[in-house]
């Protein structure tokens, strides 16, 4: 049985505000206080794995143990067919600039003019989040959201990869949605819903 997450203080691996805006938005209710490893001055640990879970294990742990929490870690990443996957779980890499900062208009259209390249547009975002303790326990859980890329990008919203990415079955980008419609329907929320079912409270769980 998977282990459940009691009320209470949790931590989110990452310094990124966009990623725990969403979290926080998708935690609302379920009597959990979210504070980020960026608010606690918490390392970034480097991330040496080549797969989403893998990484997203790595960070978890690193924040459960310097927290003495249980912590929730995300490694997400935008993938394209036609580039073998690419760029997957480098998705931050493509948009890293020598001074350290991420720029990811250069990323996108990175992407856009190796993919314009090869036929085809099918492309999908994928969400690993993995929750563990101190002690070193996790539970693992992997959402995807298919759809396919588009240039130039549209919409200001999200952040990211967010204004090239059209989900499959909307004729919006995920930079064009409202934050809501978006929370509803993206790889985190899909693996998010894993997660909830799995190591939320029952009676938290929305009816």
């Amino acid at each position: 049985m998977p282990r459940q997450l009691a009320p209470g203080r949790l931590v989110l691996a990452t310094h990124n505000k966009g990623k725990l805006r969403e979290v926080a938005a998708l935690l609302a209710g379920h009597g959990l206080s979210l504070v980020s490893a960026g608010e606690l001055g918490l390392p970034e640990p480097a991330e040496t794995e080549t797969s989403f879970i893998g990484n997203a294990r790595i960070k978890a742990l690193a924040a459960a143990r310097a927290a003495n929490l249980p912590a929730l870690a995300d490694d997400s990443g935008f993938s394209v067919a036609s580039l073998e996957g690419a760029p997957g779980v480098y998705t931050a890499d493509w948009a890293q600039l020598a001074d350290g900062t991420r720029d990811y208009a250069q990323a996108m259209a990175k992407v856009a003019a190796l993919a314009e390249q090869h036929p085809g547009r099918l492309a999908w975002f994928s969400c690993a989040l993995v929750l563990a303790w101190p002690d070193g326990h996790t539970e693992c859980f992997l959402g995807e959201a298919p759809g396919q890329w588009v240039w130039p990008p549209r919409g200001l919203t999200g952040f990211g990869y967010d204004p090239m990415f059209q989900p499959e079955g909307h004729a919006q980008t995920y930079g064009e949605m409202d934050p809501a419609a978006k929370h509803a329907i993206s790889h985190r929320a899909r693996a998010f819903a894993q997660f909830a079912a799995a190591c939320l409270p029952k009676s938290r769980l929305p009816a």
